[in-house]
């Protein structure tokens, strides 16, 4: 829920002030900057929780740790290069399978019920799914459309 808060409220005080400075609304350019914010939000996440988001990954996978402090750096470069032309599409596309390859990840932790701030299986289940699906969708659509398709 929190990154859909800093992702929506970073997104509109964004059009709010390019639109006080420039005075035009730049949807496109507002949406980047809140998936920026986000993005950066979430990435600080994986350094503060990666024991418990190491759960969430599937036990055959090794270097699970690895995996998540990884994880955080694409996130903090996917925050930049949604702001460097050259290198937006790409970005764009490789977030979006970013969004898709994590997936999974989320899935297993609503079945197993992980909190992956506490580290522990007292986590919501599956009702959190009835929201993360969506809010992942709602990712993808949001950098494709604001990245790939203001183009």
């Amino acid at each position: 829920m929190k990154p859909l808060i800093i992702l929506c409220a970073i997104s509109i005080l964004s059009l709010l002030s390019i639109r006080m400075v420039l005075g035009k609304y730049d949807f496109a350019f507002s949406a980047r900057i809140g998936m920026s914010a986000m993005l950066l939000f979430t990435a600080l996440g994986h350094f503060m929780f990666t024991n418990g988001m190491a759960m969430m990954i599937p036990n055959f996978v090794p270097f699970k740790k690895e995996i998540i402090y990884f994880t955080a750096i694409i996130e903090i470069l996917a925050a930049i290069g949604l702001h460097i032309s050259y290198i937006r599409p790409l970005t764009a596309w490789l977030l979006i399978l970013f969004f898709l390859m994590i997936l999974p990840t989320n899935i297993k932790a609503c079945i197993e019920h992980i909190n992956y701030q506490k580290g522990t299986y007292d986590g919501n289940g599956l009702m959190y799914l009835w929201f993360r699906i969506p809010l992942q969708i709602l990712f993808i659509a949001w950098v494709y459309i604001s990245s790939l398709q203001s183009q």
